[in-house]
């Protein structure tokens, strides 16, 4: 009797602390009314209870999955020399997950950042993609008119996923079309589950082909739920609740606050300070797209939840993105504006290298294209840096710099190092190895050189012609003699 009670006992103590567990009301990255309870460990979500129940009164005004592929080759169609229609892929439904790239040379590699959007990442929260859809045409319409519209589209690339899942959309319920959540479902620091790439969703292996091809600078996705822009670390080593920030913490939390200082009134939180928040503080999850992009892709990534209810009437929708709209703006304006910009070249050959660029006492790499080596690096201003660049092969240059409001341009050309070590020297058109210092001096030798050759030429030249003179004068004049046989 004394071990049967015990084990009673035992069990309602077990039933009290996951009873304790967080079940929040909505969801960051979307909230999900179902809290932490699941496949992915204790705080992955359950999508199959609490679901709420989306009416057609409140599908009402939203466009379907067909109307939104239209609009986006209306756009297309609309703004043809800022645009370019693109897709990244298919969902598990066989939609295609169509992008819109703006620019004033969409078609074509530029030295410039790179910012890219994503609506709908969960099917139940559609605000996102009708948002965007209003960004777009807004840059189309305004461009040549209003600053930082032609700011964005003549200084940056700017991609436009307006939704991540079709599917889910489709079917009204948070996961894709195999009912897996979208956002968690990426490679995670702290989790083992998601480490096979075959087992992954063909919308997450979108995604991640993408950030490879792309070479992104920042990003966002939008989502409903709440009002805050949230920032990594998602997850913590232990897996407990408390903040957890990422190497680049002061970016993120300048990041964050540039969308929330500039939207309606989501800086006025009182849930949240400021209206920005650490994932890991409100809650933990794993499988998350923004820790991915950022250690994968150095591709710094906000999660904005725009929209307190996850489907509000679409008679809202205008509002929304008119909350939205300068905080949109100044995200992406951002990226120009402020934050360190260059190029790195190849001191022998003067053609640019894709090398990579650190900041002393933060541990994260951004790295140089391949194609311009040029490189796009989000900080927080109103600090002092010492930047670092470096790539196998090349001698590390590094300089300080005082980061204020604005951007700083910074380009690096870095000494190529011989095998053992030693400074390669730079070779002249002959191929001869000279020093760079003496590169100069070394030409202006070789040009004296050639003019005194060519003077003592002359000169043999002259005489030359002068003793030739003479020996013919002497035979005109001198008698004939015989011809010997």
């Amino acid at each position: 009797m004394a071990i049967l009670s015990f084990h009673f006992l035992l069990l309602l103590l077990l039933l009290g602390a996951f009873s304790s567990l967080p079940t929040q009301a909505a969801a960051r990255g979307g909230h999900d009314p179902s809290g932490y309870v699941g496949n992915h460990g204790s705080f992955s979500r359950n999508l199959l209870e609490d679901k709420p129940r989306i009416t057609e009164e409140m599908v009402y005004g939203y466009m379907t999955n067909p109307e939104l592929e239209v609009a986006v080759h209306a756009f297309g169609s609309r703004c043809p020399n800022i645009s370019r229609i693109y897709s990244i892929g298919k969902s598990v439904n066989n939609f295609p997950l169509w992008v819109i790239e703006i620019s004033d040379k969409p078609r074509q590699k530029e030295a410039e950042p790179a910012f890219k959007f994503i609506g709908n990442v969960h099917g139940d929260e559609p605000v996102g993609r009708e948002v965007l859809m209003h960004f777009a045409n807004w840059l189309c319409d305004n461009y040549l008119k209003d600053p930082l519209a032609t700011l964005i589209v003549e200084n940056m690339h700017l991609h436009i996923l307006p939704t991540m899942n079709p599917d889910g959309f489709a079917l009204r319920w948070r996961g894709n079309a195999n009912n897996v959540d979208l956002n968690r479902d990426f490679p995670d620091q702290f989790s083992p589950f998601n480490n096979d790439i075959n087992y992954r969703q063909p919308e997450t292996r979108a995604i991640m082909n993408w950030v490879k091809q792309e070479h992104f600078t920042a990003s966002a996705s939008l989502h409903g739920g709440a009002l805050v822009a949230n920032y990594p670390w998602d997850g913590t080593r232990d897996k407990n609740k408390y903040y957890y920030g990422c190497p680049d913490d002061k970016t993120f939390q300048y990041m964050a606050s540039v969308y929330s200082q500039s939207h309606y009134n989501m800086s006025l939180s009182k849930e949240f300070e400021g209206g920005i928040t650490n994932g890991a503080f409100w809650y933990p999850i794993y499988g998350g797209m923004q820790d991915w992009n950022y250690i994968h892709g150095s591709c710094f990534e906000l999660t904005l939840e725009i929209s307190d209810t996850k489907w509000p009437k679409a008679a809202e929708l205008p509002v929304i993105w008119e909350h939205n709209r300068m905080s949109m703006l100044n995200l992406v304006a951002s990226l120009i504006k402020s934050g360190i910009h260059g190029r790195i070249f190849a001191a022998d050959t003067g053609r640019p290298i894709s090398g990579s660029v650190m900041i002393k006492g933060i541990d994260s790499k951004v790295r140089a294209s391949r194609t311009y080596g040029d490189y796009h690096r989000m900080l927080a201003p109103g600090e002092k840096y010492e930047v670092v660049a470096s790539m196998e092969g090349f001698r590390p240059k590094s300089t300080r710099i005082v980061l204020e409001q604005e951007a700083v341009n910074l380009d690096f050309i870095l000494d190529p190092i011989e095998p053992d070590g030693q400074m390669k020297l730079t070779r002249n058109d002959c191929g001869c190895p000279c020093d760079n210092d003496k590169l100069f001096h070394v030409q202006e030798a070789h040009l004296w050189l050639y003019i005194l050759v060519l003077f003592v030429l002359l000169i043999l030249y002259l005489l030359f012609k002068r003793k030739t003179a003479s020996r013919l004068l002497t035979y005109r004049y001198s008698p004939r003699r015989p011809i010997a046989v």
